[in-house]
């Protein structure tokens, strides 16, 4: 269904390389420290049926565990790695996606998501008040950590080699806590209670973590959680879209009205507004941003958001560089293109992967010209399929079929 999309880590587009925290540097504002009893470092155990990962990316499709389907999936260059809804965590082969460890677990609640820090070689998940993260060289558990707040988690990020939870214990309030835990051991860095919009990811580069509260947006010191800046009240910010160490504010899909306050690029260090690319006036749903600056915005009718735009902007020369009509909010970037599903209302052109030219877009040519798989059983429109993209120059893509819980691993078009 478009724009009902699950939490996902803000971390799916790659984490960031690790930078060196001191334990003893670090604030915990009123919260238990890294020895409080909240934290459960259980050692490291072996993984069901680990074995090494060999060879390239290549073409397959299996079927997923009812766990999986419940959960996320993300990939690094090596492997596919997914969530299951009870809080585990499993890796597949990129060969020919077969499991190769499991790390199980049984908790219950909604899963707050996936993030995968390829730096460290974490993956970790969230499932009501409990973190897991495993050791993707091994398939080993290597930490847990409970929340104290008696809440649940409902958000991860990740950057810098850190895992950044909010977890929240009224889900009527707007209050909530942002912990920092240290990726590699699960070692508390910080927590901070801060204001928070429901649905709203978490980015973190540069040494920041920034979140909305969809009203302004904060940034704080990613050592510390100190706020360094907040955003003026003249910027509306519902929704706060970062990728490529670009940072804008835009619009929230869980508006109820027809007016939408205007797209506003905001500079990552004094959050201060900066110029930007007019935007139309349809509901924003989602967007991703490119490393050089290309921002993807989904925008879509105020009363019917089953169909729109995904429309792409150049926000160093403020232009809107073209529009690709489609019916669905699901996105990625992969290998400097902008990658959808074709229109689930065109019959002539259903059920593929298109990849498009991020400064070209669709009239593209030669080596800038649309590529469009074949179409497949994981790709059609009423299996809701999420896309996940391994970092790295892989030249492949997974489709998560939603309906018909499977994986598909393919050739980027």
């Amino acid at each position: 269904m478009p724009g009902q999309r699950r939490l996902r880590g803000a971390a799916l587009a790659g984490a960031l390389t690790l930078c060196a925290l001191l334990g003893a540097g670090c604030s915990t504002s009123g919260r238990g420290g890294p020895g409080d009893a909240s934290s459960d470092a259980s050692p490291r155990t072996a993984a069901s049926g680990a074995s090494p990962v060999s060879g390239p990316w290549r073409s397959w499709d299996t079927k997923l565990s009812p766990g999986e389907a419940s959960g996320a999936c993300g990939a690094t260059a090596h492997q596919v790695v997914c969530a299951t809804g009870s809080g585990g965590l499993l890796g597949r082969s990129r060969t020919d996606g077969r499991i190769t460890w499991t790390v199980p677990a049984n908790d219950r609640g909604k899963s707050a998501g996936l993030v995968v820090d390829t730096a460290d070689e974490r993956a970790v998940t969230g499932v009501a008040g409990v973190l897991r993260a495993a050791d993707l060289r091994t398939g080993t558990s290597v930490w847990t950590r409970r929340v104290s707040t008696g809440g649940a988690y409902v958000a991860l990020g990740a950057g810098d080699g850190v895992v950044y939870a909010i977890d929240v214990a009224d889900p009527a309030s707007r209050t909530a806590v942002l912990d920092a835990v240290r990726a590699s051991d699960g070692r508390a860095l910080w927590h901070r209670t801060v204001a928070w919009e429901t649905g709203e990811g978490i980015a973190a580069f540069r040494g920041r973590v920034y979140a909305t509260d969809g009203a302004r947006v904060t940034a704080r010191d990613a050592r510390t959680g100190d706020t360094v800046a907040v955003s003026p009240r003249s910027v509306a910010c519902p929704h706060l879209v970062s990728g490529g160490h670009y940072l804008v504010c835009t619009g929230s899909r869980l508006s109820a009205g027809d007016v939408f306050p205007p797209m506003r690029r905001l500079d990552p260090g004094a959050l201060r507004p900066l110029p930007t690319p007019r935007g139309t006036v349809d509901k924003p749903m989602r967007g991703l941003i490119s490393p050089d600056g290309v921002l993807m915005l989904y925008e879509a009718g105020a009363e019917d958001s089953s169909a729109g735009y995904w429309n792409a902007y150049d926000l160093e020369s403020r232009r809107k560089l073209w529009g690709y009509y489609d019916t669905t909010d699901e996105a990625a970037l992969a290998g400097g293109r902008f990658v959808t599903f074709t229109p689930g209302n065109d019959r002539a052109r259903r059920g593929r992967v298109i990849a498009l030219d991020l400064h070209a877009g669709p009239k593209g040519t030669g080596v800038a010209a649309p590529g469009m798989s074949a179409p497949y059983p994981q790709t059609r429109d009423g299996e809701h399929p999420l896309l996940v993209v391994p970092e790295g120059d892989a030249r492949h893509l997974v489709v998560m079929a939603r309906t018909h819980a499977s994986l598909r691993s393919l050739a980027l078009p």
